[in-house]
């Protein structure tokens, strides 16, 4: 998993950051991802969030402890028709 490819990856069970949101109080939520909607992402931590997509803009950790920022917005989508996207490179 790159920078490059991690829209096409699943995202349930890495390890996630909120590094900006529109929203204050969404900044610094740290857990791992639970479950993956259309447009929202459920993380949990100390506790549990259901933190929109749209709106945020996240910190992943790989398995390998590499750190990858995305767009929330470019996560928008089920995930099964996300992988079906084409992006450009």
């Amino acid at each position: 998993m790159t920078r490059r490819n991690i829209i096409w990856h699943e995202l349930i069970g890495l390890k996630a950051r909120i590094i900006r949101a529109s929203h204050p109080e969404l900044v610094g939520i740290e857990g791992y991802v639970l479950d993956e909607t259309r447009n929202t992402l459920t993380i949990v931590g100390d506790r549990v969030w259901t933190v929109p997509k749209d709106v945020v803009e996240i910190e992943f950790e790989t398995a390998a402890g590499e750190k990858i920022r995305v767009d929330g917005k470019s996560l928008v989508g089920r995930p099964e028709m996300r992988l079906k996207k084409r992006w450009r490179k």
